[in-house]
């Protein structure tokens, strides 16, 4: 599960690209009971935080790359933003947005791996990442959907170190690599690599994506909330055996997510 006890390799930030940033505040208020708290003036802002109990729990900016879709974009911890970038290159990935510092918060880069697949690191400065993880409300896991699990394994455990272990799912349904963070145990476990068909991959026009799974107490009630602010459900809500019960959504702008209400204990 994830923590905000950020080591290498770890999530420690995410933000939402969208095309209307107050539509999508609402929407994620009323879901999650998150607060927005705009950066600019008027009444159209470029974007802002996104706040659960006064603790950031993810970004939010307009959309403005051309072509891109709605999409949560997930940033892992490194200690050198451009010795990742040379790691993404030599691996076959792409750099999207090259290391750029951001104030005095951080330095930031934006990657595709080598199939496609969006994702982002952060470099520390004064701004660790966000203030809440783990917790109702918050990140608790990131999960990759992607048509070829070893590439995928090999291309992370080189660019962020990343080791795994795989486990069975239940009914044959495939394999479930789990992603440990170098040197931390299985109980620090912050995602999961999740290997599907090109053509299960429709959503982002059969490349691999990232998601976020957001930790939430009523699963059944978040997606009562999902669908009643114009979202929907591409999958659940179902229980997942020694997981929880969880479901696959999308905002009103199809930018997915899952809810997942964990197990006790």
């Amino acid at each position: 599960m994830t923590t905000t006890d950020f080591v290498p390799g770890s999530p420690c930030m995410l933000d939402l690209g969208a095309p209307d940033v107050r539509a999508a505040a609402a929407f994620y208020g009323a879901v999650f009971g998150w607060e927005y708290e705009p950066m600019g003036e008027g009444e159209d802002p470029e974007g802002g935080m996104l706040r659960k109990d006064g603790r950031t729990v993810a970004g939010l900016g307009r959309l403005t790359e051309e072509g891109a879709r709605p999409a949560w974009m997930v940033y892992y911890r490194v200690a050198d933003a451009d010795a990742t970038t040379r790691a993404v290159e030599r691996a076959g990935g792409t750099v999207r947005v090259a290391p750029t510092d951001l104030g005095e918060w951080g330095r930031m880069a934006q990657y595709s791996d080598q199939l496609g697949g969006q994702f982002a690191v952060w470099q520390p400065g004064k701004s660790a990442g966000v203030e809440l993880m783990g917790r109702p409300g918050s990140l608790m896991w990131t999960e990759l959907y992607t048509s070829d699990t070893a590439a995928a394994k090999e291309f992370y455990g080189d660019v962020l170190g990343w080791r795994f272990s795989d486990t069975k799912l239940p009914g044959g349904a495939g394999t479930y690599s789990v992603i440990m963070a170098a040197g931390l145990p299985r109980e620090r476990a912050h995602g999961g690599v999740m290997g599907l068909r090109t053509e299960d991959l429709a959503l982002a026009d059969g490349r691999p994506y990232w998601h976020p799974v957001f930790q939430v107490t009523d699963c059944d009630a978040a997606v009562a909330a999902v669908t009643g602010n114009g979202g929907s459900v591409q999958m659940g809500p179902e229980d997942a055996e020694g997981v929880g019960r969880m479901a696959v959504c999308l905002d009103p702008s199809n930018a997915d997510f899952v809810v997942l209400a964990p197990n006790p204990g």
